[in-house]
């Protein structure tokens, strides 16, 4: 499979970027991002489907885009058009506030998801990212929600007060700002 391309962007097909590496031009069904990296040589992370008929590659800036699209992958109903066009309108950290705050909303305003997909898409994440220990924005976040599931919260409420705490501030700040929001 391939996961990772560096080359130089070459140019676009529609929302898909033509990657030239080493003389072979690869399509890429790209989010925005990558087509934000600019001109000159990129990296892209990649996301490989094998068919019968045909070979497909879904580019992303970063392993986290990618992480993501894969997990949209797993639910039912979602393909890798949907998917991609999911993790195009948001960073996967809004996306998992989201799943946490139930916001169904968010998910149909996207084209190409109805009502019962967008529901599927959080029920079935909201699942996976509590059951997932791995599954938090960053070091930082998980440590914050195991303190607060250390202080007697569930994980659910836990990854509820910290959807509203900014993620770039130090655990400790996170924590103190999640007990404030209960309190």
């Amino acid at each position: 499979m391939i996961a990772r391309l560096r080359g130089v962007a070459a140019g676009r097909a529609g929302p898909a970027l033509i990657l030239d590496v080493n003389g072979v031009g690869y399509l890429v069904h790209a989010t925005p991002s990558v087509h934000r990296l600019g001109g000159g040589e990129v990296t892209v992370e990649v996301h490989t489907i094998v068919r019968e008929d045909a070979l497909q590659l879904y580019g992303f800036a970063s392993g986290e885009e990618r992480e993501f699209f894969e997990l949209l992958l797993g639910v039912n109903g979602v393909g890798p058009k949907v998917a991609l066009a999911i993790v195009s309108g948001s960073t996967p950290a809004e996306l998992r506030r989201a799943i946490v705050r139930d916001d169904v909303k968010r998910f149909q305003a996207i084209p190409g998801v109805g009502l019962k997909t967008a529901q599927r898409v959080v029920l079935e994440l909201k699942e996976k990212l509590t059951a997932d220990p791995g599954g938090g924005e960053d070091g930082a976040g998980l440590t914050a929600r195991d303190a607060l599931v250390e202080l007697g919260w569930t994980l659910v409420d836990a990854e509820r007060a910290l959807a509203d705490v900014d993620p770039g501030l130090a655990v400790e700040e996170q924590v103190r700002q999640a007990l404030r929001q209960a309190a």
